[in-house]
């Protein structure tokens, strides 16, 4: 069942469209979407509608995706939008190729390996960093979405906004995660006066259900529709952008007119692992996104498939995923600015060595970072950087078997806090490692001028036979890799339905801890996790996974029950 907010919510849009209130009711029941032609699983009733109309009138995947990022954007302001940045994942049906964009923020050019340290050198606290301008890093969204749509979309692209820019003029219901998050953060989000005016309205928060006009972001979104992304890099809003990024009250950032002038999306190879006979592909550097899920499955495919809550089977995924961490944390950075092993972490003989670290049946007492082969070498410390979730996720499979994975950002929730033209500036460089060096070795992912901060983001599509089986992602911060594998085990190895799988109560072990979703069934696995020697917390996990499963019979759908989102096909 639902919770609570979610039912709320259902009643709420139930007046959208017969579908929407169809896709809420299967999500309930804990049943997938079924589609034969095109289907859209997002994080937002709002925007799942903007990619369907599009879909239905014979737009691509990549048309859609554009619909459904400037409704986001608006509708869950706090996650994603044209201030933050994004990772693309593409299937395209006609060629078989896979293409990876990499739309991720990146560091002003005025940035140094200390700009989150205080003047004696010494780390700054986390939301001392984060909030104001220090920590606010090149968008990436605008230009990703445009970049997407010049290789693989059909429809104008003037009519893609037409949603956006009629919510943010008429206005749109507040949903109980909005409104619960910005009470949550109220003393963050006043602290700019035009974050407090938007989010804050005659001085009280907003309340779920009330309805919000943002005329500002119709304005935006109008102008992105006519003149393209560059309106957002340079001009007027660009202006805005550094000034309120520069002129912050406290804690100013030097993002600088030529940082947005010069900003680039660039493509990137794919990295894919074997799992069962499939390919799980992602995101490469600066995403540890696909190495770290591929390295989790790529270590289990060396073991028997285990049986779902069996205490053995989830010591060899938690300590699978403590190995990858521990990779992660020591290689895996911005490759443009560093050496990374890329091939070696997920080579079939590294796996098969590291996989010999796993054939006890206690927990790994000691987890260290491997030597994967290195085709020059480079020495690197450990990172210290700290990653908290917020983030949304798009799948989309079109009518001509195209598919899109792209996990969106503006990295912590309602990203610096500033706010400008209608929408927030993200904090994506404090995914950067706040100390520049470990003992006098220097860390892969810290900060330098124009480098991409390290992200756990995993838009992720799997294939069997070169074609694509699955669609998958999930916001929630370094958890996303956990998620992500998490899910496509419950699909592959478990069959499970899509819904299903992105339903599932959660075991995430990145570090050591056993983190257990409280409320679920694997409460009961407390004790049994305790006794192989983990420590174990029960903690809310907020996934967010989005997924489509496509088999010849037609697609599936599924959105995952602990937030707002849905699925829509036909």
């Amino acid at each position: 069942m639902l919770p609570e907010a979610e039912t709320a919510l259902a009643i709420k849009f139930e007046a959208l469209s017969p579908d929407v209130a169809d896709s809420l009711a299967a999500k309930a029941r804990g049943e997938p979407i079924l589609a034969k032609n095109w289907m859209v699983a997002v994080a937002n009733p709002h925007a799942a509608t903007a990619g369907a109309r599009v879909l239905k009138e014979g737009g691509t995947a990549a048309d859609a995706m554009v619909a459904v990022q400037a409704v986001l954007g608006l509708v869950e302001p706090q996650s994603s939008g044209i201030g933050g940045g994004a990772f693309l994942v593409w299937f395209d049906a006609t060629t078989g190729k896979l293409t990876t964009l990499d739309g991720r923020e990146t560091a002003p050019m005025a940035a140094t390996p200390q700009l989150f340290q205080n003047t004696n050198g010494e780390r700054l606290r986390f939301w001392d960093a984060v909030v104001g301008g220090r920590s606010v890093g090149v968008p990436g969204t605008p230009a990703l979405m445009e970049a997407a749509h010049k290789r693989w979309g059909q429809k104008a692209w003037s009519g893609l906004f037409a949603e956006a820019i009629d919510l943010a003029e008429s206005g749109f219901p507040v949903s109980p995660r909005l409104a619960a998050l910005v009470a949550g953060d109220a003393d963050r989000l006043r602290q700019f006066s035009d974050t407090a005016a938007y989010f804050f309205r005659g001085g009280e928060a907003l309340v779920e259900g009330s309805r919000l006009t943002n005329a500002e972001y119709a304005d935006v979104m109008r102008q992105m529709s006519t003149e393209g992304a560059q309106v957002i890099y340079s001009g007027d809003i660009a202006q805005a952008i550094v000034d309120t990024v520069r002129g912050a009250k406290s804690n100013p950032g030097v993002i600088s007119l030529t940082d947005l002038d010069t900003y680039k999306v660039k493509e990137r190879p794919a990295v894919c692992t074997p799992f069962r006979g499939h390919q799980v592909c992602g995101m490469g550097p600066p995403s540890s996104g696909a190495l770290t899920v591929g390295q989790i499955l790529g270590l289990l495919d060396h073991f028997p498939v285990g049986s779902k809550n069996d205490p053995q089977t989830l010591r060899l995924i938690g300590d699978a995923s403590r190995l990858a961490f521990a990779d992660r944390g020591r290689y895996m950075a911005d490759s443009d600015f560093v050496a990374m092993p890329t091939k070696g972490l997920v080579s079939a003989d590294y796996l098969s060595e590291r996989a010999k670290l796993l054939t006890g049946s206690r927990a790994l007492t000691d987890v260290l970072p491997g030597n994967p082969e290195y085709s020059h070498a480079s020495l690197w410390a450990d990172d210290v950087s700290l990653e908290l979730p917020s983030t949304s996720h798009i799948s989309i499979v079109d009518s001509y078997g195209n598919a899109l994975s792209m996990t969106t950002t503006i990295e912590n929730g309602f990203g610096s806090r500033l706010m400008t033209n209608g929408f927030l500036l993200n904090n994506e460089l404090t995914d950067f490692s706040f100390s520049s060096h470990s003992d006098g070795v220097p860390i892969a992912n810290r900060v330098e001028p124009g480098k991409r901060p390290r992200s756990s983001m995993s838009p992720t599509i799997v294939l069997k036979g070169g074609l694509p089986t699955l669609v998958i992602g999930s916001p929630g911060g370094s958890r996303i890799i956990g998620y992500v594998a998490e899910a496509i085990v419950a699909h592959v190895d478990w069959g499970m339905n899509v819904q299903a799988a992105v339903s599932i109560p959660h075991a995430v072990n990145r570090f050591g801890t056993f983190d257990l979703e409280k409320n679920t069934s694997l409460e009961k696995m407390v004790e049994p996790m305790e006794a192989l020697g983990y420590k174990v917390k029960l903690r809310a996990l907020n996934s967010g996974l989005h997924a489509i499963s496509i088999a010849k019979d037609g697609l599936a759908g599924g959105a995952d029950p602990r937030r707002e989102g849905i699925a829509l096909g036909q």
